[in-house]
């Protein structure tokens, strides 16, 4: 069975001019995305934790803790399934998902077998990546980890949001008088 694609939101174009505004993508790591990453990789004991944005073509990791990659193909990533709603995505066992089954990150490194995905939604609505979690073994979160995750997913759009309100302040300031 084929690699099952994530859909492309109705509201893509949107999604993604949003997400350029954020002025994030492709930028160094930062201390303040590392520690919430590693954090909640140790709060809920899995290998794997990412801040993944979703471009159009692939995802790319914003923060990293448990994987050297900086990014993958759109058309593979679990994170862009998990963009389309505005819910906890959670797949329990990767091998028994028809959309994962196949999937090159299941089959091979990073041998995905567990995912969960708590959406970055901004202010406008608009979901651009995703704060999650992955497992090499199959599991279930139990309430309390789920809480967790959406709440720490709710931190990290608050830092991106601010970034970009800072940078559009700075540029606001910078600008010469008349």
């Amino acid at each position: 069975m084929p690699v099952i694609e994530p859909p492309i939101p109705a509201d893509e174009q949107h999604r993604l001019q949003t997400l350029r505004e954020l002025l994030i993508l492709d930028t160094e790591p930062e201390e303040r995305f590392d520690v919430l990453t590693s954090y909640i990789a140790s709060l809920l004991d899995v290998p794997i934790a990412l801040v993944s944005l979703v471009d159009e073509n692939r995802q790319w990791f914003k923060s990293m803790c448990g994987l050297d990659a900086t990014e993958t193909p759109r058309s593979i990533s679990f994170c862009g399934h998990a963009i389309l709603g505005s819910d906890i995505m959670v797949v329990n066992d990767a091998l028994k998902d028809p959309r994962f089954a196949d999937n090159p990150l299941v089959l091979g490194e990073p041998k995905i077998r567990f995912y969960a995905g708590a959406p970055l939604e901004m202010a406008n609505g608009m979901r651009v990546g995703t704060l999650c979690v992955i497992d090499r073994v199959p599991r279930v979160l139990d309430p309390w980890e789920i809480d967790h995750l959406k709440d720490l997913a709710r931190v990290i759009a608050l830092e991106l949001q601010g970034i970009a309100a800072a940078e559009a302040f700075q540029r606001v300031g910078m600008k010469p008088l008349p």
